[in-house]
């Protein structure tokens, strides 16, 4: 039923198992979880908490709940569960990363950070992190840290389209146009200085440059 998105079925199915024990752990989890696919996300925190008072801690049932109630954005109650997942496990990326977006949408950006460099501590290449410690850098106007860590993340994943516009709106912070313009057309920093090099030997402007070497690129292709 899940496989073929039958929630509405797989709720009900849950309830008739839930008439026989109420205690059925399979079927509170399974019921969190069709109620979280039919948006239902004030029900499905009540399912959450009926596992988590059979079951003091449970990293299923909490993790349904934090993404319930980041739906609602009740963010402070999202860092509670957050703190208790990571009391049983210090190394959860997944937790320092829902702790770091919700402290984001309480402003509180400093305190965010601090939690995508412990993720990035374990895991460097991770997409979440750096794009959230380049969007928290940003808002504290660190403009150029925050280039570097879009960049990173254009790196592990070159469709990421809105790192490269998010770069390029941090280099025009910085009044940097060229760099601006190249970032927004998902150029990565190590190749900007070429471009702007070349063009400047080339007495043209970067755009130019650029549509030259895209010309070039196709015409080596074929």
């Amino acid at each position: 039923m899940f496989e073929s998105g039958q929630y509405d079925e797989m709720y009900n199915y849950c309830q008739k198992l839930l008439s026989n024990d109420q205690n059925d752990m399979v079927a509170l989890q399974n019921s969190a979880l069709a109620l979280i696919h039919l948006a239902r996300y004030e029900d499905a925190i009540i399912y959450c908490d009926k596992v988590l008072k059979i079951k003091n801690y449970d990293n299923y049932a909490l993790k349904n709940k934090i993404y319930s109630l980041e739906k609602l954005k009740r963010y402070n109650d999202v860092i509670i569960c957050c703190n208790i997942i990571l009391e049983h496990d210090s190394t959860d990326t997944w937790t320092f990363n829902s702790l770091g977006l919700s402290l984001n949408e309480l402003d509180r950006h400093t305190e965010a950070i601090e939690f995508y460099d412990k993720t990035l501590k374990i895991d460097s290449n991770d997409i979440t992190a750096l794009m959230n410690k380049a969007i928290s850098l940003n808002h504290l106007k660190n403009y150029k840290e925050s280039i570097e860590f879009y960049d990173k993340a254009q790196i592990e994943d070159p469709s990421l389209n809105e790192a490269s516009i998010a770069k390029s709106k941090a280099f025009e912070k910085l009044d940097m146009t060229d760099e601006a313009f190249l970032a927004a057309q998902g150029v990565l920093v190590k190749d900007m200085t070429k471009i702007i090099a070349d063009a400047k030997k080339n007495k043209c402007t970067v755009f130019h440059q650029f549509c030259q070497n895209e010309f070039d690129e196709l015409s080596n292709k074929k």
